[in-house]
C-alpha cells in the first residue's frame, strides 16, 4: 500500500464525486443494456473490477481482472478515489467486485448502518471480524468471499538505531522504555483509537506530540530518520521502510484490527461459484510479503500496476503465459 492508502480508504474527495458518479452511471447503463455481467461478450460476460486510488488496490484490481479474464470473463478495471464512492457502486452493480480489507470494510458498513459512533464490530480476531462483515454486507446485496493470509494494517516504525538503543521489538517495549515520543502521522491520529489514544492506553507510550505529516508519507519517514520524530504511523505493507532505515515494532497486544485482504462482490451480478473459485486461487497464495513486493515494484521501481500484476500471476502459475 502506498503512503496515502490508509487515508484514501476513508477520506471523501468531494471535488471528484460528480464526475465519477456520472462515469459510473454511464458504466451501469452499458452493463444493463448488455443484460448484466454474464452471458454476453467476452465468453462468460463482462466483469467490472473496482479499484481505489492507491497503489496496492490498483495492483490487486489488475490481478483480479487478469484472473477473471483467464477464467473466461471479459474483465476491466474501474478506478475510483475511495470507499465512499466504490462501495455504493458495488451495491448498485455498477462495479462487480473489489479487493477489500476485512475490518476496514466492516467498520465502514457498521458506521453506514448504525452511525459514526456505533460500537466497533471488528477486532484483531480475523474470524470474528469477517463474521461481522458478512452480517453487514449480505443485507446490502454483497457477498464476502474467502479471506486469505495477506494483511495490510496500521503499523508503527522507528529507526533501527533507536530500536537497538532501547532494545525495542514490540510496542510494549516502547512503552516500557518511558521515552517521550513525537509521532509522525495524520492529523486524525489525535482521536483515532488505533493511534494516539490506543498507544497511550494499551501500551503506555508517552506521546508527547504529533507531527502531522501524513500516514507513511516520505516526509513522515524522513522526519523519523532525521531524529525530528521518533515514531511514524505507516502500514504493514510499506515497501520503502528500508530506504529510511526504519523497522516496524510488533503490535503484540493487537491494538490494530485484523485487516486481511479478501474479495467482495455484488452477489446478484458476480456471486456465482466460478468467480469465487477463480479469485479463491489468488486468495489462497497471496501473502503480506507479496503485497510488500508488489507495492515496491510500483512505488520504488516505477513499473505499471498491470505489468506487475501479470508478472506476479505468471510467477505463481495462476494464469497462462
Amino acid at each position: 500500500m502506498n503512503s496515502t492508502s490508509r487515508v484514501a480508504r476513508t477520506a471523501v474527495v468531494a471535488g471528484t464525486v460528480m464526475a465519477l458518479a456520472a462515469g459510473l452511471a454511464a458504466c451501469g447503463k452499458s452493463l444493463e443494456e448488455k443484460g448484466g455481467g454474464k452471458g454476453n461478450g467476452g465468453g462468460k460476460g463482462e466483469i467490472v473490477v473496482g479499484s481505489a486510488g492507491f497503489t496496492e488496490s490498483k495492483v490487486l484490481a489488475e490481478i483480479y481482472s487478469r484472473i477473471l479474464d483467464d477464467a473466461g470473463y471479459h474483465a476491466r478495471v474501474q478506478t475510483l478515489a475511495n470507499r465512499e464512492l466504490y462501495e455504493p457502486a458495488l451495491e448498485k452493480g455498477q462495479i462487480d467486485v473489489v479487493p477489500e480489507y476485512a475490518s476496514t470494510l466492516a467498520e465502514f458498513l457498521n458506521a453506514k448502518k448504525n452511525g459514526p459512533k456505533a460500537k466497533p464490530v471488528a477486532s484483531g480476531d480475523i474470524d470474528k471480524s469477517v463474521a461481522a462483515l458478512k452480517a453487514l454486507a449480505e443485507p446490502r446485496g454483497l457477498k464476502v468471499l474467502a479471506v486469505g493470509r495477506a494483511t495490510d494494517q496500521n503499523a508503527f516504525a522507528v529507526t533501527k538505531e533507536f530500536a537497538a538503543q532501547y532494545k525495542l521489538k514490540t510496542l510494549s517495549d516502547l512503552g516500557r522504555s518511558q521515552q517521550k515520543i513525537k509521532l509522525a502521522s495524520g492529523e486524525e491520529c489525535e482521536t483515532r483509537v488505533f493511534c494516539k489514544p490506543g498507544l497511550e492506553k494499551t501500551y503506555g507510550i508517552d506521546i508527547a506530540a504529533l507531527d502531522p505529516k501524513g500516514v507513511g508519507t516520505p516526509q513522515a519517514k524522513q522526519a523519523v530518520k532525521d531524529g525530528t520524530d521518533q515514531l511514524v504511523l505507516t502500514t504493514t505493507t510499506d515497501a520503502t521502510l528500508d530506504n529510511f532505515g526504519l523497522v516496524l515494532l510488533e503490535d503484540d497486544k493487537k491494538l490494530q484490527n485484523a485487516d486481511n485482504v479478501l474479495p467482495v462482490v455484488n452477489a446478484k451480478r458476480a456471486g456465482d461459484k466460478e468467480i469465487e473459485t477463480a479469485l479463491g486461487k489468488l486468495t489462497s497464495v497471496l501473502t503480506t510479503e507479496d503485497l510488500i513486493n508488489l507495492n515496491r515494484k510500483v512505488d520504488a521501481e516505477r513499473l505499471k500496476p498491470a505489468d506487475v500484476a501479470q508478472a506476479y500471476l505468471e510467477s505463481k502459475g495462476l494464469v497462462k503465459k
